[in-house]
């Protein structure tokens, strides 16, 4: 059950870093579920799972693992994602936490990277901020749907990733006071928050692509972030130009103060 010969080429050591990983999934949506499905079937060794809610008819579109039973029951995300992840890897760890993340930080503390499927710019901040006291890797990621003409929609995406010594997503251009302010939950004009399973797929994908590339030898990347843009009308994905019209700062000058130097009080393995 444990044979991971067809993923040998990441690296002689690589099956053993997973396995001693832990990552922790915020948000155990369409994007979430994609993610720990994902990582199951890798072999993290340790997959923390935290959201608040329990399942809605309108999740069946696209939470990975749900079923109608589980709407009928009224199951919580983390138990349907927990399951999961049991049946693809009987072994992984994984502690959850039916709560809101800022509920839930010990099992972000200690983690080694920190996945993050909301909705809406201010809790992205928020726990973008959280990620770098810590000093984690947090790999964001979110899509959105506006309409462009009658009966015609654009799809598009992204994926983040930053690192606690490199530019946050203020830094990036990604997170605005204007959206900010503009937001509270008005995610494009298809309805609340809209959401397809494909989309979610891809992004997911390129989240984990982000943290496989972090974590083993497979292809080291030295750049200080990552932001990747997917089209999801013409099914395409670039890096994203927005960067590179943002002043360049030597130091990120949002979360830098005082109070952001990190938790002196957890020693977090190397790897």
């Amino acid at each position: 059950m444990n044979d991971f010969s067809r993923q040998s080429f990441l690296g002689p050591r690589s099956q053993d870093v997973l396995a001693n990983t832990r990552a922790t999934i915020v948000g155990l949506g369409g994007g979430g579920s994609h993610i720990a499905q994902q990582l199951a079937h890798i072999g993290v060794g340790e997959i923390r799972l935290v959201d608040p809610d329990k399942i809605e008819p309108s999740n069946l579109n696209r939470l990975i693992g749900a079923t109608g039973l589980d709407v009928q029951k009224n199951r919580p995300k983390v138990e349907i994602a927990k399951r999961m992840i049991a049946g693809v890897r009987p072994w992984i760890q994984t502690p959850t936490a039916q709560q809101k993340w800022q509920e839930a930080d010990h099992l972000l503390k200690d983690c080694h990277v920190v996945f993050g499927c909301l909705d809406g710019y201010q809790q992205r901040d928020y726990l973008d901020a959280a990620a770098r006291r810590f000093c984690l890797p947090y790999i964001d990621i979110g899509m959105d749907v506006t309409q462009i003409a009658p009966d015609t929609f654009a799809v598009a995406g992204q994926m983040i990733m930053t690192l606690p010594d490199g530019p946050c997503m203020r830094c990036l251009g990604f997170i605005t006071d204007d959206r900010v302010n503009a937001e509270e939950n008005r995610y494009g004009d298809a309805g609340s928050n809209p959401q397809v399973v494909w989309t979610n797929g891809t992004l997911a994908s390129l989240a984990v692509g982000a943290f496989m590339k972090l974590v083993t030898p497979w292809f080291r990347d030295s750049e200080p972030y990552t932001w990747l843009e997917l089209d999801g009308n013409t099914q395409t994905v670039t890096p994203s130009r927005q960067p590179k019209h943002m002043p360049q700062y030597e130091k990120c000058p949002h979360h830098s103060g005082p109070d952001d130097l990190g938790d002196p009080f957890f020693a977090l393995p190397s790897l």
